[in-house]
């Protein structure tokens, strides 16, 4: 496969998820990972447009706990994952557009308790395919933040 159209990716790296309002986020770039997961709390399913939908609470700043904003989203389905733990466990999934750098496309995103773990989004590789290339040696390659 061709990587000419790929771009070079390190194992932290920003990101902005425009409609849930959330930008700079440091998300950690992880092959290990099938989806893509963001830490978000208080979930709670509620219909709207005779649709499913979740609204949960989540800290945009990394660097200001004490900020919280709560969003909602559609629910597009729950996914059987096994955390990093090896625990199982059924979690709420949006879409949701994800831009980094200069390049904007929709991703999955499982909603669960990342509390324990230093980010707060993970990017699997279903978000990635066809778009990225990780090198984990390095951090912020799309921004030079290093």
């Amino acid at each position: 496969m061709p990587q000419g159209h790929k771009k070079l990716v390190g194992a932290i790296e920003l990101c902005d998820l425009p409609e849930l309002e959330i930008s700079q986020l440091n998300v950690r770039v992880d092959t290990g990972a099938a989806t893509s997961s963001l830490h978000v709390d208080n979930i709670e399913e509620f219909e709207k447009n005779n649709e499913q939908w979740i609204r949960f609470d989540i800290h945009p700043d990394i660097h200001n706990v004490e900020r919280v904003v709560r969003r909602e989203a559609p629910i597009v389905g729950k996914k059987q994952v096994k955390s990093s733990t090896a625990t199982r466990e059924k979690r709420y999934v949006i879409d949701t557009p994800i831009v980094m750098d200069d390049m904007r496309w929709t991703i999955q995103l499982t909603l669960t308790d990342r509390s324990e773990m230093t980010y707060l989004m993970l990017l699997g590789r279903e978000a990635m395919n066809g778009r990225l290339l990780v090198d984990p040696e390095f951090e912020f390659l799309l921004t030079g933040k290093d």
